[in-house]
């Protein structure tokens, strides 16, 4: 992947996520080369420059003589690298590499063309910075991990390469590469920035959108099952509240049925007048879920984009301006945007599992099995579910609304948008896990219609579970079933196995 700093789109985010390298285009290193040269001509002006040759933090009245400036970048580095818990998954770490990549390619953050390199090298070498999870409070930026990444840059610390995890200075050398002995403002500008929580909200996006498309599919099977209506799809009832989520989901349900002859078997004289809410307000339920992720993936997009890190350097002035880039609230409320979407999308569907397992609202057997009594059909998938809905709703609580102070109050506000965004990737294997019980039970309650069968995108999705899951006649050890449908959720399959194309971010 090409990275043209400033004009990076979310589906080349994406590619990188999933596996692409980075580098950055010829046309960035100028702009690199300015920053750089700008920084000498500051130092050697002698005035007191924050980050440059002043302390950091509560420490930035501190002067710094000119002997000490590459061991101050060093210590920087060395202290702040104090997070902890799990690693970071090796997605998440990359992602968060090549984020730092592009903003280093705009050319305000004064590092030299070397040290830019050196992450450039380090995402085509495969040699990712072991980083843990914990520590960040999102201002100013994710000091913590990303201290971890430029401890390894300079030979300090851990690398994961090809599945080993070896000691930073063997896995460089191991790689041909030299650690880096920092330059003025280096380690700052490597540690200062909102990558992290970047990267992982973009990772929960991405999952995001997969859930969701997914959760389009099965909403729709759930409705063929219960042998649903499709009039509350019709478009003529979206046009009248206008929002484009809504319009869209509508639309995407109603050509999911489309000539089901499920759905032409009761299309006429059908008592019921309307369907439970979990099936009827899907548009207005998905549609807004659609739109705040679309909302959520715009704000990253534009901070995937920008430079964070702090003082920036203007090349044309000669100038170092403190500022607040580095407080990541954009990022926060999108993480928690996409929280309580991806909360939303699984709430509905434990729904529709509900009622398809009840035969006062389905008309199906109780539990989806042809044997009540002697069998306990869905009964306990259904109770996971809901376990997992209640999970969600608690880590859904916005992280964006708390705040502690930090270094001896000078940073007396922060965002907590790392921990916010890193819950969501847990989030969306909660609902991978719900959607995946819903696509077993409504396959089940379509299986109840033979001879008769759903649409041509419906009955490719059906066919797409049941080339790996039988349908359920007697109980049986439910736990492998589950795991089976939970991944055609989480890697996309399903959404790949039905024709046409499904809304999603962009």
């Amino acid at each position: 992947m090409i990275i043209e700093p400033g004009h990076i789109t979310l589906a080349d985010w994406r590619e990188i996520y999933e596996g692409a390298s980075a580098e950055l285009s010829a046309d960035a290193w100028n702009a690199i080369d300015a920053s750089t040269a700008a920084v000498a001509r500051i130092v050697a002006r002698g005035a007191p420059v924050y980050g440059i040759n002043t302390g950091f933090g509560k420490l930035a009245s501190v002067r710094i003589a000119d002997d000490d400036l590459a061991t101050l970048q060093r210590n920087i580095v060395l202290s702040h690298a104090a997070g902890t818990g799990a690693p970071s998954p090796t997605p998440i770490v990359r992602l968060m590499m090549a984020l730092k990549l592009a903003s280093f390619g705009m050319g305000a953050s004064g590092v030299r063309c070397e040290t830019v390199a050196m992450v450039e090298a380090m995402l085509a070498k495969g040699l990712t910075p072991v980083v843990p999870s914990q520590g960040s409070v999102g201002a100013s930026g994710d000091l913590a991990p990303l201290s971890h990444m430029a401890a390894a840059m300079i030979g300090v610390g851990e690398i994961e390469v090809g599945g080993k995890v070896l000691p930073a200075a063997d896995a460089l050398a191991q790689a041909g590469l030299k650690p880096l002995d920092l330059g003025p403002k280096e380690g700052l500008a490597l540690l200062n920035g909102t990558q992290f929580s970047t990267a992982n909200a973009l990772a929960g996006l991405f999952r995001a959108e997969t859930v969701f498309r997914s959760a389009l599919i099965t909403g729709a099977l759930s409705t063929e099952a219960a042998k649903g209506s499709d009039a509350p799809f019709d478009a003529r009832i979206h046009a009248l509240r206008g929002h484009a989520g809504q319009r869209e989901v509508g639309d995407t349900l109603r050509k999911l049925m489309a000539d089901s002859a499920i759905r032409a078997s009761h299309a006429v004289d059908d008592p019921r007048v309307q369907d439970p809410y979990c099936l009827r307000c899907q548009p207005q339920v998905m549609g807004a879920v659609l739109d705040l992720l679309r909302q959520a993936g715009t704000t990253l997009g534009i901070e995937a984009n920008g430079v964070s890190d702090n003082p920036l350097i203007f090349a044309d002035t000669d100038e170092a301006l403190s500022g607040g880039n580095f407080h990541a609230e954009p990022v926060a409320f999108a993480a928690d945007m996409i929280a309580m979407a991806l909360c939303e999308i699984g709430s509905i569907s434990e729904r529709r599992i509900a009622m398809l397992v009840d035969p006062a609202l389905s008309g199906l057997p109780a539990f989806l099995t042809p044997r009540p009594g002697l069998n306990s059909g869905f009964m306990i998938p259904q109770v996971t579910a809901a376990a997992l809905v209640s999970e969600n709703k608690q880590r859904a609580y916005p992280a964006s609304v708390d705040s502690i102070p930090t270094s001896a109050n000078q940073e007396d506000h922060v965002s907590m948008a790392a921990h916010g965004a890193r819950r969501l990737l847990e989030m969306a294997d909660n609902v991978s896990a719900v959607i995946g019980i819903e696509l077993l039970a409504a396959c089940q309650g379509i299986d109840f219609h033979a001879p008769l069968k759903s649409s041509e995108a419906l009955e490719a999705a059906h066919k797409h579970l049941r080339a790996e899951v039988a349908t359920l006649e007697d109980d049986r050890h439910f736990h492998p079933d589950m795991e089976v449908a939970t991944a055609l959720i989480r890697s996309g399959s399903l959404v790949a196995a039905v024709p046409g194309s499904l809304p999603g971010i962009g």
